[in-house]
């Protein structure tokens, strides 16, 4: 009997990829498959979720200065896994409507950092993507300062591999940040890129990846991190290349199928390691694009909108059994 992996990301607002991996898992089993379940992340969203969820909380400082209670993990290599949109999220700031673009802070990630530090970790990960901050890292750097050089390694997953200043000019705007405020945020990154290396020693300006969250990799980086691509570094922990060898056919997918998907993010590196591996793939969104470069199945074309949104998993799990009923002879 076939083996089908399911590997998708978060369906955002809908589905958590854990949500999702079970909602393909089911139409795997209604089509009469076996299914694996394996939610994956690439450093934004969801990372924490995706890697075991959290078993260690801390009160730190939320993106717009109020205490968060924030999770992180301590894994029994005494690695300190940590998500920096459980700290500074866009969401925890009330989405781009509500977000404050020049007030919003990293002070919280620095804060989780510390306390993993405390909790005794002998190497800390921080997934970086979907915060609400663009302060290049900042607030995270002041807290940290006084304890460098840090004692442990500090690896940093990354969901972009933007530049520094791309933190304010690109994505900005999808935290909230008028133009004038783009261009006040772009003025104080390109203060932050002359006083990192005056004073850390590390130039952030052209890393590839230090504009991810803000800018916050760049100041993790100003402080010793290193920048992983976060697909490489949650694929590794999750064996994600072992997984894809035993399966004959892998179904993944994201809420919105675009081009973006295809800049580092889950859908394009599951179907650049699939295709490496000679594994067949199925791809379905909540939605798609023009400017995919690939055909998805789409929630919302086969439903509509409406019973797509109030009724993701069931959509999902029809969806896929429908389609792996049409290839049960081509498996």
């Amino acid at each position: 009997m076939a083996q089908v992996l399911a590997a998708p990301d978060k369906f955002r607002g809908t589905l958590t990829a854990p949500q999702a991996a079970a909602a393909i898992a089911a139409g795997v089993i209604r089509a009469g498959w076996t299914a694996v379940e394996l939610p994956l992340a690439d450093g934004g969203e969801g990372t924490l979720d995706v890697l075991g969820g959290g078993n260690q909380r801390a009160i730190v400082t939320g993106p717009l200065g109020e205490p968060v209670e924030a999770a992180l993990r301590l894994e029994d290599d005494d690695t300190a896994l940590i998500e920096a949109a459980l700290a500074c999220g866009l969401t925890i700031a009330g989405g781009p409507e509500r977000n404050d673009p020049l007030r919003a802070t990293s002070r919280g990630v620095g804060e989780l950092i510390h306390a993993a530090l405390a909790e005794g970790a002998d190497r800390i990960v921080v997934a970086v993507g979907g915060v609400a901050s663009t302060d290049g890292g900042l607030g995270a750097v002041e807290v940290l300062q006084p304890s460098l050089p840090l004692p442990v390694p500090l690896d940093v997953a990354c969901d972009v591999d933007a530049r520094f200043l791309d933190a304010a000019d690109v994505f900005a705007p999808q935290k909230g940040a008028t133009p004038e405020q783009v261009r006040i945020l772009r003025q104080r990154l390109e203060g932050l890129a002359q006083r990192y290396p005056a004073e850390l020693g590390v130039d952030v300006l052209d890393l590839p990846g230090a504009g991810a969250a803000g800018g916050l990799a760049g100041g993790l980086a100003a402080i010793g991190a290193r920048l992983l691509p976060g697909f490489d570094l949650v694929a590794s922990r999750l064996h994600f290349d072992e997984r894809l060898a035993e399966a004959d056919l892998v179904v993944t997918g994201e809420g919105r199928v675009d081009a973006t998907s295809f800049t580092g993010k889950v859908v394009g590196q599951v179907l650049d390691r699939a295709a490496a591996a000679g594994v067949e793939t199925l791809v379905v969104a909540g939605d798609t694009t023009p400017e995919a470069p690939i055909d998805a199945l789409s929630l919302v074309a086969r439903y509509g909108p409406e019973r797509a949104f109030a009724e993701p998993a069931e959509c999902l799990t029809e969806l896929v059994a429908t389609a792996l009923a049409t290839r049960r002879n081509g498996l």
